[in-house]
């Protein structure tokens, strides 16, 4: 199979190119009876098939091929295939569900063959057919049982497995593209690139891949919840031609939600609305001159390379597109964003100037003895508060871990992580998965429909194992900690911080292909004051290795453990949290520009009273030999309580006409 998408990348960068129209409407258009729908083959078939369009490329293909010439007779680029939902659990509901290889491949073979039909005899205007992979009817990020918010109908995994078979059968039908729309749980959507990029990796072939979003409603969001903006940085790890919007709106209501795809977009972006919104009987009004001025409005603006139409459209669409957008300049992209995105329910962009990102560090069963509580005692629910409370404090990165000994931790952090999806108020921020096994980052990754974080991977079993973990970070479409920490132990000089850092840079960037942006350095905070001569100087070791870790990997952060540098005076708050500030003080000043904090107990620098200031800057600068003696005789005398606030969370327990009262 040739990779055509220098081709299609070249075309894109001189016009704008056009997809064809509705699927469903048009089919149904034709009137067909239950038994053409079975066709002769499933004439004995046990249940009815009516409505099964998918069906219809193996028992009406003429019917399936007069409607793609008509799109191709209007002018459509591209072609899709009739293959919205043919995926095992759309045709399940049909008792279909093992023709699903046959009907993708079938649906591929026929779009090529009249694609390529088109293109012989207007070789100035090829057609290209894309592969139609549709949103499952079952989804990843969000539970059918308002019971019961952690439970879902399917696995990651499975979803993977049911775009695997769809994306085989498409490619060996000769699909040249393959379109993953209606994206209306993004979760799902990245268990599709998934597997399209595990599927290339196997078949050693590559084409170009579309994805592209699905608002629901006004609100802008799709029914995961995301934002467009949220859906790109969830999405472009993947090797994308086009980003894009479809479905669910008409082309009135989907242009506020277009711009602001196009404004965070470096890719080809697309839209194909319907014509317009449903009416009271479930039909659609929208013209073709309507749609094509606005879309030709959309294309004048900057805010589309690839237009095209959805629901309830028809030839007579496409033609008027074809014609509004003929000789219009297309969008041209923009230069890549070099800075770091990620997202939770919403985009979230790390600037040069941004100030120092909070990572809240209380979703922790080893750092929070009541998460390890709460959890260990089955209350997944009430310990939702503790991330909730985070998040209201000011963290803007949640780090979730379950490394606990008598704690089956896969299961744990997928029924946490499962549990916050559910919560928007929590699941608005992105989600650092924590833990020292990998089989369990795995499994949090399986859980996030934004772009999060893993923390962490290292060097300590070697090259290899780093390789392969950080690929499979990347297939996820994560961000990654990389610990200074290398086959013979954690870095513990300023010398080896730097060097172990250099080294999975390398690899990372230049092996793996990850952008400098997703790698975040820690350079390992120690504990200092403990007594030991050789401590005493860790703080000062780190941060003189984030000043040159900054110089030297400008695109990429540096962060770190910081209620680490305090634990020698673990039992006195007071001067934990004056440690944290002074320390906190000297490293951002420094380039560290996030790290793992109580969001709820950090305190502010110019605030700390004089004298234990000093003594505590004496301590993280390692200033004077007597720094811990001095600090251990103060100490004494600024006993205080935490400034963590429990809040109560008992009002949510309530009906909900009390709640709102």
């Amino acid at each position: 199979m040739i990779d055509r998408t220098s081709e299609i990348e070249r075309i894109l960068e001189q016009r704008v190119m056009v997809l064809d129209g509705a699927w469903g409407s048009m089919l149904q258009s034709y009137n067909l009876s239950e038994a053409e729908f079975r066709g002769d083959r499933f004439a004995d078939h046990a249940l009815d098939v009516q409505g099964c369009i998918d069906l219809l490329v193996l028992t009406q293909p003429d019917i399936v091929e007069d409607v793609q010439r008509q799109y191709l007779d209007a002018g459509a680029d591209i072609l899709e295939t009739n293959t919205f939902t043919a995926n095992q659990y759309g045709l399940a509901e049909y008792d279909l569900q093992e023709h699903v290889y046959e009907i993708n491949r079938e649906a591929a073979t026929i779009a090529r063959r009249i694609a390529d039909e088109y293109t012989d005899g207007n070789p100035g205007k090829p057609r290209f057919v894309a592969g139609v992979l549709g949103p499952l009817n079952k989804m990843l990020s969000l539970s059918p049982d308002v019971g019961d918010p952690g439970y879902r109908e399917v696995t990651f995994d499975e979803v993977v497995a049911a775009y695997t078979e769809c994306a085989r059968a498409l490619l060996d039908g000769g699909a040249q593209i393959l379109l993953v729309e209606t994206i209306y749980d993004t979760l799902n959507g990245k268990a599709a690139l998934y597997a399209i990029e595990t599927l290339f990796e196997e078949m050693q072939v590559r084409v170009p891949v579309m994805a592209s979003f699905t608002v629901v409603d006004m609100s802008g969001r799709n029914l995961s919840g995301q934002t467009p903006e949220a859906f790109y940085a969830s999405a472009t790890h993947a090797p994308l031609l086009s980003v894009g919007i479809n479905c669910s709106l008409g082309s009135d209501e989907m242009r506020t939600f277009l711009a602001g795809l196009a404004s965070v977009s470096s890719h080809f972006v697309s839209v194909h609305p319907n014509a317009g919104l449903p009416n009271e009987f479930g039909e659609y009004d929208e013209t073709s001159e309507h749609m094509s001025a606005n879309l030709k409005e959309f294309v004048e603006s900057g805010y589309a390379n690839i237009v095209g139409s959805c629901c309830g459209s028809t030839p007579e669409h496409t033609k008027a597109i074809v014609d509004a957008v003929g000789g219009l300049n297309p969008r041209q992209r923009p230069e890549g964003n070099s800075n770091t995105i990620l997202s939770g329910l919403e985009l979230m962009e790390i600037r040069p100037d941004s100030n120092f990102i909070n990572i809240g560090e209380r979703a922790n069963i080893t750092g929070s003895a009541r998460f390890r509580r709460l959890i260990k005692t089955g209350k997944y629910e009430e310990a939702l508060a503790v991330s909730r409370l985070q998040v209201e404090d000011g963290a803007q990165i949640l780090d979730i871990n379950m490394d606990e000994g008598m704690l089956d931790s896969e299961e744990a952090i997928t029924r946490y992580l499962k549990l916050v999806a559910s919560e928007p108020d929590i699941s608005l921020v992105p989600i650092m998965v924590d833990s020292s096994k990998f089989s369990v980052i795995e499994a949090g990754l399986k859980c996030l429909q934004g772009k999060g974080i893993v923390n962490s991977i290292s060097l300590k079993e070697g090259e290899e194992p780093f390789r392969q973990q950080a690929k499979t970070i990347r297939r996820y479409g994560a961000a990654v900690v990389v610990m200074a920490f290398d086959e013979e132990g954690q870095a513990d000089t300023v010398e080896r911080k730097i060097a172990i850092c250099q080294r999975s840079y390398r690899i990372l960037v230049d092996e793996i292909g990850f952008p400098p942006q997703d790698i975040i350095f820690d350079p390992n905070i120690f504990a200092i004051a403990t007594g030991i001569e050789e401590h005493n100087n860790y703080a000062v070791d780190f941060i003189e290795a984030a000043k040159i870790l900054k110089v030297q990997f400008p695109k990429s952060h540096i962060s770190g453990g910081v209620s680490n540098v305090s634990f020698s005076f673990r039992g006195n708050d007071a001067v934990r949290e004056a440690i944290h500030s002074v320390f906190l003080y000297h490293a951002v000043r420094a380039g560290m520009d996030m790290g793992i904090v109580n969001a709820g107990q950090l305190g502010v620098y110019a605030d700390i009273d004089p004298a234990l200031r000093d003594a505590v800057e004496d301590v993280v600068l390692n200033n004077d030999a007597n720094a811990t003696d001095q600090l251990l005789a103060l100490a004494d005398t600024v006993r205080g309580v935490s400034k963590e606030r429990i809040v109560d969370d008992e009002w949510r327990k309530l009906p909900v006409n009390e709640r709102l009262s």
